[in-house]
């Protein structure tokens, strides 16, 4: 009766190395930043709401000089896997154009379109200031640009209005 005890069990041994030595190791890595240009209204909710992630929305006009400056260093942003936000979430830049009539609820409901139009020979200006207002329930209200809200899970978690430099940006990311 041992002998066959020792047996079963040489056998179930025998079975169990054939199945780790057939089991493969599965690793997962972060999906990398993204940049979305010329988002609609659909890709910005799509992208917005992603879990685990800071996502920087840049409302911006062609025919803003400091949104033009402020264009390279996001992008730089998205295209930079090791750019992190302080709580070390990866980063994906979303661009609307507030020009757009595409986006007009979205630039609507974060009060995000200049009610003139700036001129070409305006265009060196540092950013078009009319008023900021953040109400306590945190609905953005902007009329600058350019403006970049940073969301996390969805939900608005700080701003910046004008253009920054690489190190500004940084900065900024080091809030989040």
């Amino acid at each position: 009766m041992s002998a066959s005890l020792a047996l079963r069990s040489l056998q179930r041994a025998s079975l169990s190395a054939k199945i780790c030595a057939s089991s493969r190791s599965i690793h997962s890595t972060a999906r990398r930043a993204e940049q979305y240009a010329n988002a609609n209204l659909e890709t910005f909710n799509k992208v917005v709401g992603t879990k685990d992630r800071i996502v920087l929305v840049d409302f911006y006009a062609d025919w803003c000089g400091p949104c033009r400056h402020l264009s390279p260093i996001l992008e730089s942003i998205a295209t930079d896997s090791s750019i992190k936000s302080h709580s070390g979430l990866p980063v994906d830049v979303v661009k609307i154009d507030t020009e757009n009539e595409e986006v007009i609820p979205l630039a609507q409901k974060y009060k995000v379109r200049p009610s003139f139009h700036v001129p070409e020979d305006f265009s060196s200006i540092l950013y078009v200031f009319v008023s900021i207002e953040c109400t306590n329930t945190y609905h953005l209200q902007v009329s600058a640009l350019p403006t970049v809200i940073a969301f996390r899970n969805g939900e608005p978690v700080d701003q910046f209005v004008g253009a920054l430099n690489a190190a500004g940006v940084q900065q900024f990311l080091q809030r989040l």
